[in-house]
């Protein structure tokens, strides 16, 4: 979650004062609510992507961009997000966050109608906005709950209400791929979005009676110039990767834009050492163990987001299976986080990070090589095995590299450093979604003309851009000999096979970073972070 201030602490934290939380445990029931709804979304979207695609004729790159776009709205605005609660109240920003969250997710259910009251913006333009939207509103959603529970909570039953928040998120992830199947399959990809609607009112309601306020006790400014160069030098970096194997990476378009990033990153490193309050103090990144940790965080949802975005085609478009079934499939990942996350936490205290990361990182790669190795007709126990080791893999990563980042700040920056580690998730989530997209397209490009043979004279130029289109998705188009559907389907389990190699290897890379990091401080007095 993303943090603004830091704020010293006395050794425990104490009962939550009069006007600072409320009954803890309906604290705890009312900000879940309202963090279930980022959870479902989170994971129910790759189930719905087929039918997104099938009803709206969206391209590759545009549902990359409902994923990426979401990611990265989240990305930069946490930190920011953080700093508005301190402001303005930690409540006040919940509850907007909640109330445009089930807002914007029902404006994304009727994407198809706002298109036509706005001229030139189309379905998926409205969707992929929307999306962005949403991102916003779940930035403000997620740290001001946080904060709320750290308001509200004693000291001494902190950690049972952080193990509590930890199993509801859990949970909520693990149920995401089995509701979105039922909702899809059984109404439509709508209903997906729409579903937010009354949780959220549930939130909203709850949240209005049970919460009491609270703020930061020193409060902070908004870096606004820097949250606007970050925002667009990472919209530069990601449209670049998206539009580079459509454009060509030596055109002109591709290069300029990847200049607009380079100047716009530049300009943010600049004014981030010139700002008396920036969004991201560099001076937090002179520990090594930060800068690694962080690394750590982008390349591990680097490999997750990025692998992840391929398998409900594969499974719905190539497997044939429906999207029920597709979450089902999906649902060992989910599940086994449950259990990882808390074994990882314990296996760091006991073992250290270096030695429990590496050993996850280790694991993960052998889950993506397994998943590489994943045939048109592969069973559900072949793919279960993969997802339960990568759930195992991935979830001591995620837990040191928050030890390392939040535990290696110093006190003052403790706060942003949690909001750095949330980014740099969101970040390596879209980074991995576009290149490993950009990578399986160029696979699928290279490969379909090989299986089709003496067919490909079939295809005009044109024709044969939109058969590699339709294999982006696993999905033949109708009334096509069998000959031609062996094609697309075995060019999109080559460019799966390719991405999840990748994947590997950056998980084997990654894994010898943690030879250079270090454990975070242990300490009672640490300080409250309340943005």
């Amino acid at each position: 979650m993303a943090h603004a201030k830091a704020v010293d602490a006395p050794p425990s934290l104490g009962p939550a004062k009069p006007g600072t939380g409320g009954n803890p445990w309906l604290v705890l029931l009312a900000v879940s609510l309202g963090v279930i709804m980022v959870m479902l979304d989170g994971t129910v979207v790759g189930i719905a992507n087929p039918s997104i695609q099938a009803d709206l004729k969206a391209s590759l790159s545009d549902l990359q961009w409902v994923t990426s776009g979401y990611l990265l709205a989240l990305a930069v605005f946490l930190i920011t997000a953080g700093k508005l609660g301190d402001l303005f109240g930690h409540k006040r920003v919940f509850l907007i966050g909640v109330a445009g969250f089930a807002l914007s997710s029902v404006g994304i259910g009727l994407s198809a109608q706002l298109a036509d009251i706005i001229p030139g913006l189309g379905p998926v333009g409205a969707l992929i906005a929307l999306r962005v939207l949403q991102g916003l509103f779940g930035a403000l959603l997620q740290p001001a709950a946080l904060a709320l529970l750290r308001g509200a909570f004693p000291g001494e039953k902190l950690n049972q209400a952080m193990g509590a928040w930890g199993a509801i998120i859990g949970l909520s992830s693990a149920a995401g791929p089995i509701v979105g199947g039922l909702l899809v399959e059984n109404a439509s990809w709508e209903t997906v979005f729409f579903i937010n609607a009354p949780v959220g009112l549930a939130a909203l309601v709850l949240g209005t009676i049970l919460i009491k306020d609270n703020r930061a006790q020193t409060l902070a400014r908004i870096d606004w110039l820097g949250v606007l160069l970050l925002s667009g030098a990472m919209f530069s970096l990601v449209w670049t990767i998206i539009k580079a194997p459509t454009w060509g990476w030596g055109d002109s378009t591709t290069l300029t834009f990847g200049a607009v990033f380079v100047v716009l990153v530049g300009s943010f490193i600049f004014w981030q050492s010139r700002a008396s309050q920036p969004l991201v103090p560099l001076s937090l990144f002179k520990n090594l163990s930060i800068s690694i940790g962080t690394v750590l965080m982008m390349m591990v949802a680097f490999a997750m987001f990025g692998a992840m975005f391929f398998l409900g085609f594969f499974f719905q478009g190539v497997h044939g299976l429906s999207p029920l079934e597709a979450g089902l499939r999906m649902l060992p990942m989910s599940a086994g986080m449950i259990v990882a996350s808390p074994l990882a936490g314990m296996a760091i205290g006991k073992l250290g990070p270096k030695i429990t990361m590496a050993t996850g990182l280790l694991i993960t790669a052998l889950a993506m090589f397994l998943m590489s190795q994943l045939s048109i007709d592969a069973s559900f126990l072949q793919s279960a095995i993969p997802f339960v080791l990568l759930a195992f893999g991935m979830s001591p990563v995620f837990v040191g590299a928050t030890e390392i980042i939040v535990g290696n700040a110093p006190v003052h920056l403790t706060g942003v450093a949690g909001g750095v580690q949330q980014s740099a998730m969101q970040v390596g989530g879209a980074l991995g979604t576009a290149i490993l997209g950009a990578v399986m397209a160029g696979e699928i490009s290279d490969k379909l003309p090989g299986y089709l043979g003496p067919a490909a004279k079939m295809f005009q130029p044109d024709q044969l851009a939109g058969l590699e289109k339709a294999a982006s998705f696993g999905k033949v188009p109708p009334g096509l000999p069998q000959q031609i559907g062996d094609a697309v389907h075995n060019s999109f389990m080559d460019g799966m096979h390719v991405a999840f190699l990748v994947s590997t290897c950056i998980a084997v890379l990654t894994a010898a970073l943690t030879v250079f990091v270090k454990a975070g401080r242990k300490t009672e007095s640490a300080p409250v972070h309340v943005g």
